[in-house]
């Protein structure tokens, strides 16, 4: 059994007298789909359609003409525009259906492009070579978009199997005339050349990375579709607008603003209008903050400042609310205040103490220093 690892990161194995090879690596597709019906004997519909993954971010579904018995994770050759390419395998079945519904293809509408083969290890072979091209030829590609002043970005170069044609993906704020450039890539590497325009996101997505939040990139790991993403995510979230903190990897707003924008939505219906001034007999309240989950809303005297804030819980605004309407203006603004619990906090020490590099080093005892002795005097007898 030989293996041999290619610039994705993908495990292929080889056995002797077989003309498949299996990527085990599971981490190499970023958006792998689980099938759950993988150990089912008999699915409930079967279909000729399977799904391949290629390079990062893109997916594509082919028809099973010749009925193989393919799996997920088999290499396979299928049908290009001109030649043949070659991905992996994600899913195979009943679910393929489902998926494509979720991307809005219709297999009666649709022609699909054809699988010929298990990938043969001359394929592999090929297919492993034409990859180790792609990021010299990515760096080659920007030193001439660089020479020709383009205004233009070259983020990423995927070659297609057979090593007859590669996609250059590109980021552009303006219309780009590249003709030019299509001709000298024609002839420095002496492929077919497509040029692909994408997003911000879509960048972000193929080459990957890890957020804020300490894990990858949700845009390279699950996200098929992008939904934009604005300010007012974040003021229904009533999150501080600092872009350095919203902004993501790529640039843009960070798409995690959306996962809960439609709890906060639902939260804030029984909630009145921050606009509504509360009335009392000994000053007008108006309205600072508001902290959902606790039902709790923030007044103040003062309405062009936040000091001595006043947490009213949301049951008493409606009650201040509904006797403002009726004209009565109660005495107080909360008329009873919970006691607080003075109890000791247990809690971690000081800032400085936590943050200290040289804070789990023994400290050194300190030796008690020795006192001299004073020199006696002599006498005259000595």
């Amino acid at each position: 059994m030989e293996k041999s690892i290619c610039s994705r990161g993908i495990i292929l194995t080889e056995t002797e007298g077989s003309e498949s090879s299996v990527c085990q690596n599971s981490g190499c597709a970023k958006l792998s789909t689980y099938d759950w019906f993988n150990d089912i004997p008999t699915p409930p519909i079967d279909t000729d359609i399977i799904e391949v993954q290629f390079k990062n971010t893109r997916k594509a579904f082919y028809r099973n003409a010749n009925n193989l018995p393919l799996k997920k994770g088999d290499v396979v050759a299928v049908e290009a525009s001109p030649g043949h390419d070659i991905g992996t395998v994600t899913l195979t079945g009943w679910l393929v259906n489902r998926q494509m519904a979720k991307a809005g293809i219709k297999s009666n509408d649709t022609e699909f492009k054809k699988v010929y083969r298990k990938a043969k290890p001359a394929d592999i072979d090929k297919w492993v070579e034409a990859m180790s091209l792609e990021y010299n030829t990515m760096i080659r590609t920007r030193q001439i978009v660089n020479d020709l002043n383009l205004n233009m970005k070259i983020g990423d170069v995927e070659y297609q199997g057979d090593r007859t044609k590669a996609v250059f993906y590109y980021i552009a704020d303006e219309r780009v005339d590249f003709r030019e450039l299509i001709k000298i890539l024609a002839e420095e590497f002496q492929i077919r050349i497509e040029m692909r325009q994408i997003g911000a996101r879509q960048e972000a997505g193929r080459i990957g990375g890890i957020g804020s939040c300490g894990r990858e990139l949700c845009c390279s790991s699950w996200i098929n579709n992008f939904v934009s993403v604005t300010t007012n995510s974040a003021r229904v979230q009533e999150i501080s607008l600092n872009p350095q903190k919203l902004a993501g990897q790529c640039g843009k707003l960070k798409c995690c603003l959306n996962y809960e924008l439609e709890s906060y939505i639902d939260a804030r219906k029984e909630f009145p209008k921050t606009t509504i001034v509360l009335e009392t007999k000994d000053a007008l309240y108006y309205h600072q903050k508001t902290d959902i989950f606790k039902r709790t809303m923030w007044y103040s005297s003062d309405p062009n400042s936040a000091l001595n804030m006043t947490s009213v819980p949301l049951d008493r605004v409606k009650e201040i609310i509904g006797l403002n309407a009726k004209g009565i203006k109660p005495l107080k603004l909360v008329e009873f205040v919970e006691p607080t619990d003075e109890r000791t906090q247990y809690g971690y020490g000081s800032v400085i103490e936590e943050d200290s590099l040289t804070r789990f080093d023994e400290k050194k005892k300190r030796k008690p220093s020795k006192k001299r002795r004073k020199p006696r005097r002599r006498t005259n007898n000595e």
